[in-house]
């Protein structure tokens, strides 16, 4: 809507997927289509940027762990300052925007000043890395229920909701949680035993993706020497041995066939 040559504030927060940019939503492009700004995170793929929202303005926002090049602080206010002077403002975040990524924070900040306000789901790494990388989220008679969770707490100790997700028996995927690897393989190894396989999927859905299936016992150490690179998920559970054996009965099968 514009009023004279003033267009309406507004924000549309919209969910960039897991990374690969066939992984987003028809209406998510849509969105970025109609953007005049873009503000777009660290884990948002800037391949989105100039396949569908080319003639708008973009602008890194991003945040991680010991790198926050704008505080969300900041981000809240270039939203209304943005939206007040251009229009349409894209907040572009990777995975889910409601799903450990603050974007509830955003929305009611922009409502709070006045912004029109729209949502569009992504598809969050929390369910997408995990099966992609060959880890089903359940197989039936294996587990009965996923918890998704944040490793770390606000003062740098592992959430509550981590240690009782690791103490029970279903798959645990765990976000944010790299660099506790080791406390969580200790974790789970008083819980779930020292050979309990645990997985780390490192850059999924992307080109460059890595993972790492290894035991409670040396799964960390096994991290350190290959070099597993943050943003990536862990995965705790039964379905992370399932699927190992699957890969490696996959992997007997190929080589059958090459002799």
């Amino acid at each position: 809507m514009v009023s004279g040559n003033k267009k309406t504030p507004k924000l549309i927060l919209v969910g960039a997927g897991p990374g690969d940019i066939e992984l987003i939503t028809v209406k998510a492009t849509k969105a970025l289509q109609s953007a005049d700004v873009v503000l777009y995170d660290a884990l948002a793929n800037e391949e989105l940027l100039t396949e569908y929202a080319p003639n708008a303005q973009h602008v890194f926002v991003g945040k991680r762990k010991g790198l926050h090049h704008v505080q969300q602080y900041y981000i809240n206010k270039m939203i209304v300052r943005y939206a007040r002077k251009c229009g349409t403002v894209v907040r572009l975040k990777g995975g889910d925007p409601f799903v450990f990524g603050r974007g509830f924070e955003e929305m009611e900040y922009a409502v709070s000043h006045g912004l029109e306000v729209s949502y569009v789901p992504g598809i969050s790494s929390a369910f997408a890395v995990a099966p992609l990388a060959g880890i089903p989220l359940s197989v039936r008679g294996v587990n009965a229920g996923i918890t998704i969770v944040t490793a770390t707490a606000s003062d740098g100790s592992l959430t509550e909701e981590l240690q009782w997700a690791v103490a029970g028996k279903g798959t645990v995927i765990i976000l944010m949680g790299v660099s506790k690897l080791n406390e969580i393989a200790q974790l789970v190894s008083t819980h779930r035993g020292y050979s309990e396989v645990m997985a780390v999927i490192s850059k999924g859905s992307q080109q460059d993706e890595r993972k790492l299936f290894a035991p409670a016992s040396s799964i960390y150490k096994e991290s350190m020497v290959q070099g597993i690179e943050t943003p990536a998920i862990i995965v705790v559970g039964k379905v992370v041995a399932s699927a190992l054996q699957l890969i490696k009965s996959q992997l007997a099968a190929a080589e059958i066939q090459r002799t």
